[in-house]
């Protein structure tokens, strides 16, 4: 994977953790939704629980794009 698909590919998912966090994403994702775009296990999570998971995980992405962006062959 090419450096521009790597840095492309991390600015959307940072878009998407953008939004469940500030912009409203939390809220619409509560329910059945955030089953089907987090995982099976966050159905019955509230806003403020599926605004935590998204901090946590875009903290990890962070992390492993840094890493990628100066390992090239530690990409996947």
């Amino acid at each position: 994977m090419g450096t521009a698909e790597f840095v492309g590919l991390y600015l959307l998912n940072s878009l998407f953790w953008k939004w469940v966090l500030s912009w409203g994403g939390a809220q619409w994702l509560e329910g059945w939704k955030s089953m089907v775009f987090l995982d099976w296990f966050t159905w019955h999570w509230n806003a403020e629980q599926i605004r935590l998971y998204a901090l946590v995980i875009w903290s990890f992405s962070t992390v492993f794009f840094l890493l990628g962006l100066f390992k090239p062959e530690w990409r996947f």
